[in-house]
């Protein structure tokens, strides 16, 4: 190789292949080279800096790779994420070209050329390919880095403490496929390539580093990313940088003739135009106050209680407890802003406990980035599995982009997705669009932040809590999910209603964030002490403080960047009190309660029943409609809903439900009105899903034994809109539940709490919530009782000491009950230690051990086993969101007789299960829309349990494949028009509009 030679080897590998034709489209050339593509992630990068992260993040990242020095910081963080891809240049790697499933006569012909030109350029290729030693190339990256930026030990075996973090980010660049690898394959990846290889990366190195402005002796002492959040933040950023270069719809190929400077140049171009697409920004706002964000509201008590105890500058961790409908929601996005403003914030995300509520929510946040948002626009991004089928993401969509031609089915919007499995556990219901008020729409949507993670690096997010829960486990891509957090404020709606395995990751998540200088603002009706311990106590861990608490009291609660503690909001006694009367009565069973609730509201009265399980429920549901006609009721009157309903059968229900009883329409935008289309009488039976999205307003309630803070949350569904008041029956003129329980024919006086076994009776809501928490709930409400028989309570003065009583020390009561309580209270612990050992097993958190050790890159090594953070991976390895087996999702068609399919009993919607094409005419594009949306609609969860027991479903693998392109991959079920199922667990269960899905 001559000295002519030299210069040019390192632009002769290739990072990107001409795969999909588009810079052949173009006339551009076939294959990218690797030095182009990591100028164009050091664009992205810096641009990145400037316009994306946080200050918070940015003060860290400065600290780690800057010394203090931004400007420094800002070339080593662009140097290093350009060098992601390095070990591209390995035989490995340079040998896919042309090959496989993307072996077309093009790229085979380009290859040659390739080939024959790298050999000439002195590139050291094998003259045997078929001696390639196989190592991923993110591996090599991690393998040869070190020596080239410092590291003089031995590749494998350092032993320098000093080199420590060059390792570190080594091994943080290898990240970027979504796991930081362990030693061993590091190792093995150095094994794969050879000495030769050597001046390619040495040059390779120095031409990022000449083009970035860094001098590559200062890094063994600059580069010291030792606190945890900065290392991840890091981590993430780089995977952030190198899918922003690697979309070929905004980056282009260069040409080797060009120079590097003509590469760099374009590079920053296109980095510059490619975020300005994306919205790539952090919230553009300013200080304003409530009345700019609502206009002719005013901040409630309790709202300006919080607004004046807020911390003027630093983050933040709030803890809000109050009642359902008191406006948390408002205060929340009220902290979220005034903290952007103080802390240059990226944006916030709001976590919430479904994916139904969670599309209910997203009208609020788009309403408030109307008054918030002071750029031309941000994405506010729906983040949960079902997302590109909802209908607000399509409005979104739709709002980013110019008019576009209409086609049979509407505007056509690009679908970056494949077939999502999942279920479509929500509504879209006509009034869930912010109120057009004058204001310009600044929420919009780009399809690029449906694919997976990417909803979370959007300025504005609203998704499910799975999303942080997932962040703190060894997923694939978990720390790119952190970095979509950690410079934000995140808000957690519905804190209590999580299981124990959910809040010990959330309090990982809170040490996360409080390490990266975000902040957090947690909802809930009310919480126990103990909960609200452990979040402060997570959010000083991660700070690296100590506590300093007060004498202030209140139900909200503020703690600052320096640990400091302050409450307020209304003191007992003095929060307008929401008095309702409980009656305790034992459960008469579904048709004498049928009669009883029929009677009760003959003459007027909106009821809502809810049932622990689907079966009551429509156990109960028979019942009524044997009797409503006897009984003067219509069908009309009559409501069941519940999980097990298609979404295509389950949205109308929803639809109606919030136009007879949601709220009226706001034209003041601070006036409530009465709703004109609210009936004289309804009955609603239904399970928890009633609670979980719906404003809705009954008059009275029935519900099974539940938790105590369920039952607060039930409450407030109960005379929920005070403008209805003065039109409710007198039987329900003031605010009433009753509370059915089963009697122990073993125990005369107690409640059957406990779950069935063998030779015993038994309550099956004993395997929904916890036995000790429905016994510990009936004794503190039984205890409460007046002489009149009644419970009377008043929230939110109460809800603290019921909470407690249930979720604190083990009741103490008289002989009769300590046999129950102990028992169910020992077995409650035991189920409680599996879940915390469960979320300790697979937990990352910043700091180990009580030194508080910050965690090393060698403990963040993952792999395939740990999953997707969705599905896959092994059992017992993999991150999991959610505890217990999962169910199995299928698709429920009907079969005609005729053999055709179709979406509904008549077969009126015929099944479109063509392999429908995304990326063709608009038309086309719509149609796969369409058919995916329909598809999703018909889709069903079947519970694990069903799998179990004396008769047990077949397992889904055992099915019979329904050979149709959209339905690849897919659990299918077949129904006749009756319902039966006559295709998949054949014989064993059975669907019906009105009832849902049943097993035989």
């Amino acid at each position: 190789m001559t000295e002519r030679q030299k210069p040019v080897m390192y632009r002769l590998p290739w990072a990107k292949t001409d795969r999909r034709g588009q810079s052949h489209r173009t006339g551009g050339p076939d294959w990218n080279p690797l030095p182009a593509h990591l100028f164009d992630a050091a664009s992205a990068a810096m641009e990145l800096w400037d316009r994306y992260l946080s200050l918070p993040l940015q003060a860290r990242l400065t600290q780690a790779f800057g010394g203090g020095d931004e400007t420094l910081a800002r070339a080593v963080i662009a140097f290093y994420a350009a060098l992601h891809d390095l070990g591209k240049a390995s035989p490995a790697f340079l040998n896919q070209f042309g090959r496989g499933r993307y072996a077309t006569p093009r790229l085979r012909s380009a290859r040659k050329t390739w080939e024959t030109t790298a050999r000439a350029g002195g590139l050291p290729l094998p003259q045997d390919w078929t001696d390639t030693r196989w190592a991923r190339h993110e591996h090599v990256t991690a393998a040869v880095l070190p020596h080239l930026t410092g590291c003089d030990c031995k590749p494998t075996d350092c032993q320098d403490r000093a080199h420590r973090q060059l390792h570190a980010v080594a091994y943080s660049l290898a990240a970027h496929h979504g796991h930081i690898p362990d030693a061993d394959t590091v190792g093995k990846a150095h094994g794969a390539t050879t000495a030769k290889w050597t001046p390619v990366h040495e040059q390779i190195v120095h031409a990022i580093a000449a083009t970035t402005g860094v001098d590559l002796p200062q890094l063994i002492d600059l580069v010291k990313p030792l606190r945890p959040s900065a290392f991840i933040a890091f981590t993430g950023l780089v995977v952030l940088c190198d899918w922003v270069a690697s979309d070929e719809t905004r980056f282009t190929y260069r040409s080797t003739s060009d120079t590097d400077s003509t590469w760099w140049k374009k590079s920053r171009a296109e980095a510059g135009a490619a975020l300005n697409s994306l919205r790539l920004d952090r919230w553009h706002t300013a200080d304003v106050s409530w009345k700019d964000l609502w206009p002719g509201t005013r901040p409630r008590p309790f709202q300006a209680d919080a607004m004046r105890i807020m911390p003027t500058s630093g983050s933040a961790l709030v803890i809000v407890e109050s009642d359902t409908g008191s406006g948390k929601t408002r205060l929340a996005l009220w902290c979220a802003h005034h903290l952007a403003v103080r802390n240059g914030y990226q944006g916030l995300y709001m976590a919430m406990p479904t994916r139904a509520a969670t599309n209910q929510a997203a009208a609020e946040i788009e309403a408030f980035m109307n008054r918030a948002v002071q750029s031309d626009a941000a994405n506010l991004a729906i983040v949960h599995g079902t997302a590109a089928a909802t209908q607000t993401v399509h409005r979104l969509i739709d709002a980013a982009r110019p008019p576009q031609p209409e086609t049979e089915t509407g505007n056509a919007i690009e679908d970056l997705l494949g077939f999502v499995v999942g279920t479509l556990d929500t509504c879209e219901h006509p009034d869930t669009s912010p109120p057009q008020d004058g204001h310009p729409q600044r929420a919009v949507l780009d399809p690029w932040y449906l694919r997976r993670c990417l909803g979370l690096i959007a300025t504005f997010g609203i998704g499910t809590i799975d999303q942080l829960v997932l962040a703190t486990q060894k997923s694939r891509h978990w720390f790119f999910r952190m970095l979509g957090l950690m410079g934000k404020t995140v808000i957690i709606d519905e804190a209590h209603a999580y299981e124990l395995y959910q809040q010990d990751l959330l309090t990982a998540a809170v040490e996360w964030l409080a390490d990266a200088g975000a902040s957090v603002v947690v909802l809930s009706a009310t919480l126990p002490s103990s909960v609200r311990q452990a979040l402060t106590t997570a959010w000083s861990t991660g700070l690296g403080t100590t506590l300093h608490d007060t004498d202030e009291t209140g139900p909200i609660t503020v703690v600052d960047s320096t640990g400091h503690i302050r409450r307020a909001g209304p003191q007992p006694g003095q929060a307008p009190q929401l008095h309702t009367t409980l009656q305790l009565t034992s459960d008469p069973g579904p048709e004498e309660l049928a009669a009883q609730l029929l009677t009760q509201a003959a003459d007027g009265g909106c009821t809502a029943v809810i049932r622990t399980r689907v079966t009551s429920a429509v156990a109960l549901y028979e019942q009524v409609r044997a009797q409503a006609a006897h009984r003067g009721w219509q069908d009309h009157e009559l409501i069941l809903l519940h999980g097990q309903l298609m979404p295509r059968h389950r949205q109308p229900i929803e639809e109606r439900l919030t136009h007879l009883l949601g709220p009226g329409t706001d034209t003041n935008r601070n006036q409530q009105l009465p709703n004109p289309h609210r009936p004289q009488r309804l009955l609603v039976i239904a399970t928890q899903v009633i609670e979980q999205s719906l404003d809705l307003d009954f008059d009275h309630m029935v519900a099974d034994l539940s938790p105590i803070d369920l039952l607060i949350q039930r409450r407030g569904r109960v005379h929920r809109h005070t403008v209805n008041n003065p039109h409710r029956p007198a039987w329900c003129a003031h605010p009433s539940m009753r509370i059915l329980y089963l009697l122990d024919p073993a125990a005369p006086g107690l409640p059957l709490v406990e779950p069935p076994q063998p030779g015993k009776a038994g309550n099956a809501d004993g395997f929904v919530y916890s036995p000790y928490t429905l016994a510990a709930t009936f004794h503190e409400l039984h205890t409460r009782r007046t002489p009149d028989g009644l419970v009377h309570i008043s929230t939110p003065r109460d809800s603290s000491t019921l909470i407690e009583a249930v979720y604190g020390p083990r009741q103490e009561a008289d002989d009769s009950w300590t046999p129950l309580l102990e028992r169910t209270w020992t077995e409650w612990q035991t189920d409680l230690a599996k879940e915390k050992d469960e979320a300790n097993a697979r937990v990352v958190r910043p700091y180990t051990g009580r030194r508080r050790t910050p965690v090393g890159f060698r403990e963040l090594a993952s792999g395939s086993a740990h999953g997707d953070g969705d599905e896959g991976g092994l059992a017992g390895i993999r991150a999991v969101s959610r505890l217990g087996d999962p169910s199995i999702t299928t698709i429920c068609l009907y079969q005609q007789p005729d053999h055709s399919l179709s979406y509904d009993p008549a077969g009126t919607l015929p099944a479109d299960l063509t392999g429908q094409s995304r990326a063709a005419t608009p038309a086309a594009t719509a149609a796969y829309r369409r058919q995916q949306r329909d598809l999703l609609l018909n889709t069903l969860t079947i519970p694990a349990a069903w799998f179990r027991g004396a008769r047990p479903l077949p397992p889904p693998q055992t099915w019979p494949v329904i050979d149709e392109p959209a339905l690849r991959n897919a659990h299918v079920i077949l129904l006749d028009p009756s319902g039966t199922c006559v295709s998949g667990p054949t014989g064993h269960i059975e669907y019906t509009p009105s009832t849902g899905l049943s097993r035989h």
